[in-house]
């Protein structure tokens, strides 16, 4: 028997499970270590009580993972992963989940459900219509290594990142949730200030031991300033990963053209007023 149920009565490791048996097989490889999404989903803020499973009897079947915060005066349902294993699709089970999702949401005062789809994946973006989405906003996805002609001179300022003046860092409605100040905050970034004449000139966050950009950009327009931010970068790692850069952001993504990053996955940002 088919049953849906929130789910935070089950166990973090069954959901792990069932997400990478649905993510098998997708358009980039998802990563295999359940401590990164125990970590990316507490980052997030991921609700397990307003998350919701599709089960076959007591089989974990398909989910929709939603993280719930107020982002930008909205009380949002984020979703943080819907996916379905291989042997249940075509059974409408996303549509069935968001049929009661959407209601239980509604009960629980969120105003907005958003989602991330990659582009190239026609189908998914077809049922998230049916259901009522409509986007918004387009990224694209880099990553790669640093090729700078000319490197600046630069002095990098490591700053507490929970001091940081947030209303003056430019573009921040520009970015997708996982790399907002929210779930930075969470998620155990470092924030580095770039100086020019001792003055900040850029910024980035990027994540300890790792390639991973949550935010970067410049103070003030310029590709000397562009430069040093990514010299400032690449002293601290020559290859990077930089998801989700709004295509309105057209500065910034024609400057990773010209340092050779590859623009491989483009993603839709689709919302639904509840």
């Amino acid at each position: 028997m088919m049953i849906i149920k929130q789910l935070h009565t089950t166990s973090i490791h069954t959901i792990i499970d069932c997400f990478l048996l649905a993510f098998d097989q997708y358009f980039v490889e998802m990563p295999s270590d359940k401590v990164y999404y125990i970590e990316r989903w507490k980052a997030a803020q991921v609700d397990f009580a307003l998350s919701y499973g599709m089960f076959d009897d007591e089989k974990l079947v398909g989910f929709i993972l939603h993280a719930i915060d107020n982002r930008f005066g909205v009380l949002t349902a984020y979703n943080a992963g819907t996916g379905v294993i291989s042997e249940y699709r075509g059974k409408r089970i996303v549509k069935a989940l968001y049929q009661f999702a959407i209601e239980d949401l509604k009960q629980n005062g969120i105003k907005k459900s958003t989602l991330e789809v990659i582009t190239e994946n026609a189908k998914a973006i077809k049922a998230y219509e049916g259901i009522g989405f409509s986007t918004c906003k387009t990224y694209k996805c880099f990553s790669g290594s640093i090729h700078l002609d000319n490197q600046e001179t630069f002095t990098i300022v490591n700053t507490d990142i929970h001091k940081v003046d947030w209303d003056n860092l430019p573009n921040q409605s520009y970015y997708s949730w996982d790399n907002q100040k929210a779930s930075v905050l969470n998620g155990g970034y470092l924030f580095y200030t770039v100086l020019s004449n001792n003055l900040p000139e850029s910024y980035f966050i990027i994540k300890p031991n790792s390639n991973y950009i949550a935010q970067c950009d410049v103070l003030k327009s310029g590709n000397t300033a562009w430069n040093r931010l990514f010299s400032a970068i690449y002293s601290l790692s020559e290859t990077v990963k930089i998801n989700n850069v709004d295509t309105r952001l057209i500065d910034k993504l024609q400057y990773f053209e010209t340092i050779g990053l590859e623009n491989k996955i483009d993603q839709y940002e689709m919302e639904l007023d509840l």
